[in-house]
């Protein structure tokens, strides 16, 4: 029996509407370890989107690898499996890996061929029992960029019935060709396998995550993994939600990552693979910091929002770190322009962080004015592919087809 514990989407370095959130990270990542401990967790499965920023600051980077080496001294049987997410640069996430895999930690970036075969010794990662003997397998693969997915032309003609995007067959002939070449090393044990990307039926976050899929694609249908799979890891969307009868899974966000999630229950996924069906268990970590919806249902007028602020009766000398995140709901009915600085005007007066402001239309219009929570991202932050897609688009008035992306992504991968 084998306990895996599935994370992903640490956003290392994200701030909201500004706020830091360090003492955030720190604080879920000690009760990491803490878990990882008390229910003797044999791997630990990072699902993608372990920074923010393709270009993570030197802070970020080493509150990453600081908590790789306490993971290994907490738990030093333990096998990490870490698998880059649209979010990360895949290559600056595999750079250490000679160092990283000294202390039981498995990075995998870009998909890796050699001479046009999958390179399975990079994707394919033993997990140990306790006794020392392999009991289980990772198949980890990060997020599928053009330069990952098989050639559009190598595609064969065979298709699923209704089936006619390209960007879901090769998602599908890509899983295929990974689980062929680890098929020969199974011998019968579990098997689990990893994704980053938008799976159909699965609940986006309002403005929190891309969409992603390479060609213009949003989603895939769950039955693109290996239905060998005991269990499928997913990393990308924020909250924790099954599919595919459950064993195809997101274990959502460590902590709230946009004013959308603050109804969610954050937290990782507790997998126990033995001889038969996977059993799943969400355990749910308590948030550093407390996210507030005023009021907590429906809306009020802007002069109610400074008696709704004095009732939470919080001491006026809570560190700013500590100081709750404030999303408020205003009703339309006689609100003024500029009313997005009187309320900032209110609340500093409170020991709060307003961080998502929303004002309410009439019903029947059925749509909500909403206040941007960001300014817009740095360049540094942009996604690489959203700005070739830019420039194409600025170049030639047209979207850039998959052959152009594929171009696109096996240059940036020899960079």
């Amino acid at each position: 029996m084998i306990r895996v514990l599935h994370t992903g989407d640490w956003h290392i370095g994200q701030t909201l509407r500004g706020f830091s959130r360090e003492s955030e990270h720190e604080a879920v990542f000690a009760r990491l370890e803490t878990i990882v401990v008390e229910r003797e967790v044999d791997a630990l499965v990072v699902a993608g989107d372990v920074f923010d920023s393709q270009n993570p600051s030197g802070e970020s980077q080493a509150r990453f690898y600081a908590l790789m080496a306490r993971l290994h001294a907490a738990r030093p049987a333990m096998t990490i499996v870490i698998t880059a997410g649209n979010h990360d640069a895949a290559g600056r996430l595999e750079a250490p890996r000679p160092l990283l895999e000294a202390i039981g930690v498995h990075v995998v970036g870009n998909v890796r061929r050699r001479d046009g075969a999958i390179d399975l010794e990079r994707h394919l990662v033993p997990v140990r029992s306790a006794g020392g003997e392999v009991a289980a397998q990772v198949l980890a693969v990060s997020y599928p960029t053009a330069a990952c997915l098989p050639p559009l032309s190598s595609l064969g003609a065979e298709r699923r019935i209704g089936e006619t995007s390209p960007i879901v067959r090769a998602v599908r002939d890509l899983y295929g060709q990974l689980f062929e070449a680890a098929r020969p090393r199974l011998a019968g044990l579990p098997l689990l396998v990893t994704g980053h990307l938008h799976v159909a039926g699965g609940l986006e976050s309002e403005g929190a995550e891309r969409r992603i899929l390479v060609g213009g694609e949003h989603a895939v249908p769950a039955d693109v993994f290996p239905e060998e799979a005991r269990y499928v890891a997913l990393g990308h969307l924020h909250r924790a939600q099954g599919l595919g009868g459950g064993q195809v899974r997101y274990c959502g966000s460590l902590i709230p990552l946009s004013a959308a999630e603050q109804p969610y229950r954050h937290g990782v996924t507790l997998v126990t693979l033995g001889t038969g069906a996977a059993e799943i268990e969400h355990i749910e970590i308590p948030r550093p910091v407390p996210f507030l919806r005023l009021p907590a249902s429906g809306d009020m007028p802007l002069a109610d929002l400074g008696d709704h602020l004095a009732a939470l009766a919080l001491a006026p000398d809570l560190p700013l770190e500590a100081r709750p995140y404030i999303q408020v709901r205003l009703a339309r009915e006689g609100l003024l322009p500029g009313y997005r600085a009187e309320v900032d005007r209110i609340a500093e007066s409170f020991p709060v962080r307003v961080v998502d402001v929303r004002v309410s239309v009439p019903p029947r219009a059925a749509i909500e004015i909403v206040e941007p929570e960001a300014p817009p991202p740095r360049l540094s932050e942009r996604d690489p592919e959203e700005l070739f897609r830019l420039a194409y688009r600025a170049k030639w008035d047209e979207e850039p087809e998959p052959a152009h992306l594929d171009v696109f992504h096996r240059a940036r991968a020899e960079a």
